[in-house]
């Protein structure tokens, strides 16, 4: 499909999903309408970008032909594609692109493309391995999973959001590489978190620790983009902690399916769902280290 053919819709306008929105809006796709379950969330974002503010995902797929989703999890992505609902996108399935972007467990992925396709429309699995920043500049990280002519299909829409674009196989395989991206990323974040907690307690300057972590083997991209901030305790949200819980879960839900033991992502995703049960959820994943910093155990 050309630009010009493409009428798209979004449901699930958060950080990651509002500003793909402005970077399609930039290169002047036709964006017909936007849907989230925050009514004002939706309507502000209508009109920054000049276009509808959907009542239900329904008519989301009522004005568009392709349909991206950007919602938080199974639970959210099960209600907007309920059949035999009102509401449901699959009320205006026939013929229509749903290019799914959140982050869900394969099953649940599986599950959508299978309902999709019997009600006659087309469904691909775009998992972002990115933040907000990408969003807005179109350099996301997307493995996308489904039938490779649906991906061809979808492949100039989603080189106008992406820098690295991949084709990964089957619906359920990009999620299973998105669930493994961040099971690895979180596992690196609470050991970074760890390691700078135990300076913290001895007495390092963490400066000086992280530099010679970027010049050894304890080098990671995460400790680019979250050690200053664990030092800092600046945990303004990218990807938040409450995500992290979930990624890591979706992770550990998999290794148990094929009889796998995986302690180091199990005890992550203990230290993120204790961050979740604290009230801290909404904090940037960084946030983890409040867990590992002995004088901020209290605070």
């Amino acid at each position: 499909m050309a630009q010009a053919e493409f009428r798209i819709g979004i449901v699930g306008v958060g950080r990651m999903g509002a500003n793909m929105a402005r970077r399609l809006h930039d290169l002047t796709y036709q964006l017909v309408a936007v849907y989230d379950t925050e009514a004002s969330r939706a309507e502000t974002l209508a009109n920054e970008l000049g276009c509808v503010a959907a009542p239900t995902p329904a008519r989301v797929a009522e004005l568009a032909n392709t349909i991206l989703t950007v919602v938080p999890d199974d639970a959210a992505m099960r209600h907007i594609y309920a059949p035999n609902t009102p509401d449901s996108l699959l009320r205006h399935a026939t013929g229509r692109l749903f290019i799914n972007c959140a982050t869900l467990s394969p099953a649940a992925q599986m599950e959508v493309h299978r309902l999709v396709e019997q009600q006659g429309g087309h469904s691909l699995e775009a998992c972002m391995a990115s933040s907000i920043p990408q969003a807005r500049h179109g350099t996301l990280y997307l493995m996308c999973g489904g039938r490779r002519d649906v991906f061809e299909r979808a492949t100039p829409l989603l080189k106008d959001l992406s820098a690295h674009l991949r084709f990964i196989g089957p619906a359920g395989d990009a999620a299973k590489v998105k669930a493994l991206v961040n099971m690895v990323m979180n596992a690196n974040t609470a050991a970074l978190a760890e390691g700078l907690g135990l300076a913290s307690a001895l007495g390092l300057d963490l400066t000086m620790l992280r530099e010679v972590f970027s010049q050894t083997g304890a080098n990671s991209r995460v400790l680019e983009t979250d050690g200053e901030d664990m030092q800092q305790r600046a945990h303004d949200c990218y990807f938040s902690a409450a995500h992290a819980a979930k990624d890591s879960g979706i992770a550990c839900s998999l290794a148990e399916q094929v009889g796998l033991e995986l302690p180091l992502a199990k005890a992550t995703y203990d230290q993120y769902r204790r961050l979740v049960t604290l009230g801290k959820g909404e904090l940037d994943k960084s946030a983890v280290a409040e867990l590992t910093f002995k004088e901020r155990l209290t605070s």
